[in-house]
């Protein structure tokens, strides 16, 4: 685990890479260190302010001639299924999430191993080991848990207690935050991503939580096109979080 820093947070910006959302730009982006005593209050209030958590690094997009990237929050207390969104519910009614600590295992690893392989073969985690991967869910300073999805015994299509779909998911004082999710490839068609964000609606309804945060929206990139369906919620402009829906 990194070590606490003696002093306050301190912000950095990194050189430019290619963005992995829209071709033929590029992205920067700020950031700084969540450790030791004060990561969770900092972390809270940086992701109100539009930032995001990779183990103990906060980050927020800062390219120089793009704002494409928009921080998106759903309101649980109005939000409503659409019908869509209720027949995923129905269709994966069977598949069972419990609440672990963020430890990593053999069978999440494999599990990951095998979406990466088909979801993002050509990204930066393609390459990712399990000490790589043991960093990911374990190196935190937060409160932060691991959903794990599993078939309940008399679910056809897999093994009974198959390990379906994990989620590493931070509490905040004002929401639950979707950190990194991740599922079984062959079980594409139960749209296991948009269950889980149902499942974490009714987590953080049930714990009187006003917030689910999904991470960066970007228009025009059909790898997001998912959270705009989840309405309504609030997007983090120029001038702070805007209802949308």
């Amino acid at each position: 685990m990194t070590k606490e820093p003696r002093d306050a947070p301190q912000f950095y910006l990194t050189s430019p890479a290619p963005c992995p959302y829209l071709p033929g730009r590029a992205e920067r982006k700020v950031f700084t260190h969540l450790i030791g005593l004060r990561a969770p209050a900092l972390n809270d209030t940086l992701t109100q302010s539009g930032f995001r958590r990779s183990q103990t690094i906060a980050y927020r997009p800062a390219c120089e001639h793009c704002r494409a990237c928009v921080s998106v929050r759903v309101k649980i207390g109005e939000f409503e299924p659409s019908r869509t969104q209720r027949r995923i519910a129905r269709r994966n009614a069977e598949i069972v999430g419990e609440g672990r600590p963020a430890r990593a295992t053999a069978e999440q690893f494999a599990l990951f191993r095998r979406y990466v392989g088909a979801r993002h073969a050509d990204g930066g985690m393609a390459d990712m080991n399990m000490v790589d991967y043991q960093m990911m869910i374990e190196d935190s300073h937060v409160d932060t848990r691991l959903i794990e999805y599993r078939l309940a015994p008399d679910l056809p299509g897999g093994d009974a207690d198959q390990l379906v779909a994990c989620c590493l998911t931070d509490r905040l004082a004002d929401g639950l935050s979707m950190v990194y999710s991740f599922y079984e490839p062959a079980f594409e068609s139960r749209s296991l991503g948009s269950f889980m964000i149902l499942d974490h609606m009714r987590r953080a309804q049930a714990a009187g939580l006003p917030h689910l945060y999904l991470g960066y929206w970007v228009e025009g990139s059909r790898k997001m096109d998912y959270k705009a369906r989840f309405l309504p919620q609030e997007r983090l402009g120029p001038e702070g979080w805007a209802r949308i829906g």
